[in-house]
Parts: C-alpha cells; sequence; structure tokens
C-alpha cells in the first residue's frame, strides 16, 4: 500500500514555504498552507514581540484555511518557523484542531541559529496517538539551497518517492 503525504505548514517570510515545496515535490504528496485569519505583522521586531504573547499565553489565532480530508492521509509533515524555541501560533492551532492519531508525523523547522528548539517534543505532546518521526530543521537563509538535507532527510524517513 502506498503511503498517502500531506505536507502541512505555516510560513511567515517564505523560508518554511520554499521548505515545504522542496518537501512536497520531492514526496509527491499533498500541500496544504496554514493561513491565519489575521496575518502577522511584517516588521521582524513586531511579529517576535507577538509570537512571544501569543506563546505566553497559549493563544492559537483563529486559521482561514480548513482542510478537509486529513483521514485520506498516512503521514503528515508539519512545517512552522522556529518562533521562541517551538512551532508558530498558527501550526499550535492547526495540531489543537485536527485528530493525528494513527498518522506518522514529521516535523521541518526554519530558523536562524535555534534549530528545531522544543518544536518536536511540543508537537509530539500536541498529537497524542501519532508517532513522531525524526524532525529536519534548516536556517531560514540556506532553503534555498537545502534540497540534498531534505533529501537526505527523507531517504532516512523512507519517503523519497
Amino acid at each position: 500500500m502506498q503511503t498517502k503525504i500531506l505536507v502541512v505548514y505555516f510560513s511567515h517570510s517564505s523560508n518554511t514555504r520554499e521548505l515545504a515545496k522542496q518537501v512536497q515535490e520531492l514526496t509527491g504528496g499533498d500541500l496544504f498552507e496554514i493561513v491565519p485569519e489575521k496575518q502577522y505583522p511584517a516588521e521582524y521586531d513586531d511579529v517576535v514581540k507577538q509570537a512571544k504573547e501569543e506563546l505566553k499565553s497559549d493563544f492559537k489565532p483563529k486559521l482561514q484555511t480548513k482542510l478537509k480530508n486529513l483521514a485520506a492521509y498516512d503521514m503528515v509533515f508539519i512545517g512552522s518557523p522556529n518562533w521562541w524555541g517551538t512551532v508558530a501560533g498558527p501550526v499550535r492551532t492547526f495540531l489543537a484542531d485536527y485528530d493525528l492519531e494513527g498518522k506518522s508525523v514529521a516535523p521541518f523547522i526554519t530558523h536562524e541559529g535555534s534549530g528545531m528548539g522544543s518544536s518536536a517534543r511540543d508537537i509530539s505532546k500536541r498529537c497524542p496517538g501519532a508517532t513522531i518521526l525524526d524532525g529536519l530543521a534548516v536556517r531560514g537563509s540556506s532553503v534555498k539551497s537545502a534540497r540534498s538535507d531534505v533529501s537526505q532527510w527523507l531517504r532516512k524517513l523512507n519517503l523519497l518517492k
């Protein structure tokens, strides 16, 4: 039986979107962008401040996009920028809104020096009953040249098409 793959991501500055597209192309999975109803500020310092406040209060922003057929997928890649050591608010909302029990989940994170942070552990806590696979962290400034790293990661997961 062929594994049905979904690549879910939230991207603020387009780095995570670029990485998600590489995962999608290399796996043949479907792509789904998490879009919050209210866009985040463009100014870096404003985003940092808002993200910190959201994390402190465990705020989950409302989402504009809705996924209709999660049951059709066995494998879900979840992409996010690393904001304050973990996944961004819209990803926390997605994880709260959708039940990933019984699915394999692999996180991929973009960052500017903080790596995965606690993203994989936090995703695991929010996905009871899911199998959390090894994740991939890529520096945002390097995503355009990360295809070989992505390919190597997917090969290790046995998910390269």
